[in-house]
This record gives C-alpha cells, structure tokens and sequence, in this order.
C-alpha cells in the first residue's frame, strides 16, 4: 500500500554523491519488487542509468524532486519504477499523473510503463491526448487506471467535462517541463497542480531550467531535493558512435552507401527540419531505400500509420525530425544517422538513444561537413561521447 509521509525536508543537494559509489550501483541495491525485477530482466536492463541511480532512492523515500536532465537518459525508468513500487492495488482512483509535452511522448511513455508494469496483476496504464476521440479515452478511464499519462490541454479538457479525476493522486510528475514552457503549457501546468492534492509527491524532470520553471518550483516544490545529472558515456554502452566527414551535397549518397556496406535493414535518419526531411526521403527513394518521413505537418492518423508501418518492417529507414523523435519507441532500429547535426546537445542523446534499445546493441553515425564541425566538437564535450571516424569504402 501506497504510504504518504507528507514530508517536507530542507533542500538537501544531492549533487556531491560520490561517483565512483554511483558506479558501483545496480538495481539490486533499490530493493524492488519481484515484479518490477523480473520486468527488467525480461527487458535485459541490468544497470541503472545515472539519472535512476540518483533519483530513483529520494522518490522511493516519498521526497519530491527537481532534476535537471538531459533527454535520452532514461528518465521514464527514474520515475515509474518509484510509482509502480507504491501502487495501491486495492483503490480505484488514479495515483499517479505524468504530464509531457507532446502526444509522441505521451505515447512512449505509456508504452514504458505497460513494459515495466506487466508482472502486476491488475495494472493499468492509459495515455490522454490530443488527437484521439474522445469517447476512446473515456471509455479506456473507465477502466480505473492506476497511471494517466497526459498532454496538459487533453487532460484539462477531460477534466473539464468531469471523465477524469486527479484530486487524489499520490504523485506528479512533469517530464520535460522546459519543452512544455516553449509550448505554451505553463499555464495549463499551474492550473493542474491547484487541482491535485497539496500534500502530493512531485517529481519535475527539465532538460534546463529557465524561469518560468523555477517560478514552479518556488511556488509548488518548497524543500524537494535537487539533482543535476550531466549524461555519461556509460548510459549508452550498446551504441557504437561515429562521424562521418563527408561534404553537404554527399550526405544523403553516404548512408546509402553505409547502409549497403554494413547491411544495415532497419534505419532512421534525423533531420532539423520538415523541408530537408522531405529532401532526403525524396534522395533515398531515388536510389531505391524503401522509406518514410515522420514530422511535425503530418495528423496524427498519419503519424501512427507510419511508425505502425515502420514497427512491422513494411519500410526500412524512416526520416524524422526532433518534433516527433520522442515518440520512436522500436526496438529493432539496428542504427541512426544524423543527417543533420542537433540545434541542441542534449538532442544527440535522444536521437542516438532510438537505437542500442532492449539490451540489444546499435550503431549512431553522425555526418559532418564542414560547417558542422564547431557544433559537433560541442556535443562531443556536452556527452562526454567518443565516436570513431568512419571511413566510407569507395567513392560517393
């Protein structure tokens, strides 16, 4: 049974853990149900990533946090084995509410939670989120999930026409906040913590920390404990990583030429924007790759037919941007290619996290030209990464 210790502590930092007794750490020491154990195993996770080792044991303590994370460390895992370890299986509100900026996320989420939750007997999981009818959701609410996971405009809508409760929850999360702030949530994001328990649990996972944020924080998390977790190497150990130093107009001729040299069958190539996107997927159905495009123009309907697409191999490579990226969750992708270098550190995280999933291994191969060299060497310093050179076999 789900216990509420209503604590409020002092900030306590737990930034100046030692490290090398991070390192030593192992889901073991978190003393899990047989459940969530046997859930990892058969997922073939063995080690906590950073983030997990330092926010799963303040959570499991029933302490409110604030973690400044970069995406693409496994933060999902951080926060939803502490929730599925204090469900009470015997009540039929909603414990925990997870909120996230986007429909993608939402949706892999959810899909996370299903995986790590499906040794506990009666657990259910449900996404809310723009998009999908409305009567779908209510009727999958009326099944009285233990974990809603939501877009802030959706849930506020269900609230609204009364098909949701969350004025009993145990716990909050806001994954990604910041992205949500650039998405005009904020607002929304107030109005729903005033309509949760004051006494709740909160747990708000921000790749940054402008402002807006810590307004939150200041006015919500008085006394939450506080991490900041720079990514490690370590929590990809399954991806090889490499460049590819090639001119702007070769790009598109390189993967398919490492694509046929490694005899690499399932595939995606990230892209910054929609316009190049369509660019490329035009280049490599020229030269016969069976592929997609996924971005932020294509509906909903349209996007799930994709990646459904995508999940039963009816194409090979599929070509996205970051908008939806979140929302991968494949676990064949045998590689990633970054066409075009992230605007954003923490985006190399993500991207190159698509692949190398389930215990299985992967390959991330970054093409850089020369305009791209100062902002790779950045990423490289921000990821502590160190991919090899990738030399291409014959001419472009």
């Amino acid at each position: 049974m789900y216990i509420m210790y209503n604590v409020r502590v002092l900030m306590k930092d737990v930034n100046d853990m030692n490290e090398s007794e991070n390192e030593e750490l192992s889901f073991k020491d978190f003393d899990l149900s047989p459940e969530v154990r046997d859930s990892l195993k058969k997922m073939g996770v063995k080690k906590p990533t950073t983030i997990q080792q330092k926010a799963i044991p303040l959570l499991m303590d029933d302490l409110s946090l604030i973690a400044k994370a970069p995406t693409g460390t496994g933060k999902t895992f951080a926060f939803a084995i502490p929730i599925l370890e204090y469900l009470n299986m015997n009540v039929d509100f909603v414990q925990a509410l997870v909120l996230c900026p986007t429909r993608e996320l939402a949706l892999q989420i959810t899909s996370e939670f299903k995986n790590l939750g499906r040794f506990i007997k009666g657990f259910n999981v449900v996404s809310v989120i723009g998009g999908q009818n409305i009567r779908t959701q209510q009727n999958k609410l009326s099944r009285n999930p233990q974990v809603v996971v939501a877009t802030p405009g959706r849930l506020l809508d269900l609230v609204g026409r009364k098909l949701i409760d969350i004025s009993e929850i145990y716990t909050l999360v806001l994954d990604e906040a910041d992205e949500m702030l650039k998405m005009g949530f904020i607002k929304d994001i107030k109005r729903i913590i005033e309509l949760t328990p004051k006494d709740k649990q909160m747990a708000l996972f921000s790749a940054t920390m402008p402002r807006e944020i810590q307004d939150i924080t200041w006015q919500f998390m008085e006394g939450a404990a506080q991490i900041d977790v720079m990514p490690k190497a370590d929590d990809h150990p399954n991806i090889d990583e490499y460049i590819i130093e090639v001119p702007e107009k070769d790009k598109a001729s390189a993967i398919i030429s490492v694509l046929d040299a490694e005899n690499i069958r399932k595939a995606i190539v990230f892209c910054n924007t929609r316009t190049q996107t369509e660019k490329v997927l035009h280049k490599l159905e020229t030269h016969g790759i069976s592929c997609d495009a996924l971005h932020g123009n294509i509906g909903q309907g349209g996007r799930n037919r994709v990646m459904d697409g995508f999940r039963k191999n009816k194409f090979n490579v599929l070509v996205a941007t970051d908008v939806v990226a979140r929302g991968i969750d494949v676990d064949d992708v045998e590689a990633v290619f970054n066409f075009d270098i992230p605007n954003e550190n923490e985006f190399y995280l993500h991207r190159i996290g698509r692949t190398g999933r389930a215990g299985r291994s992967g390959k991330a191969y970054s093409l850089v030209a020369y305009m791209d060299k100062s902002r790779m060497e950045e990423i490289i310093r921000y990821t502590s990464c160190n991919p090899e050179i990738y030399n291409l076999r014959g001419s472009l």
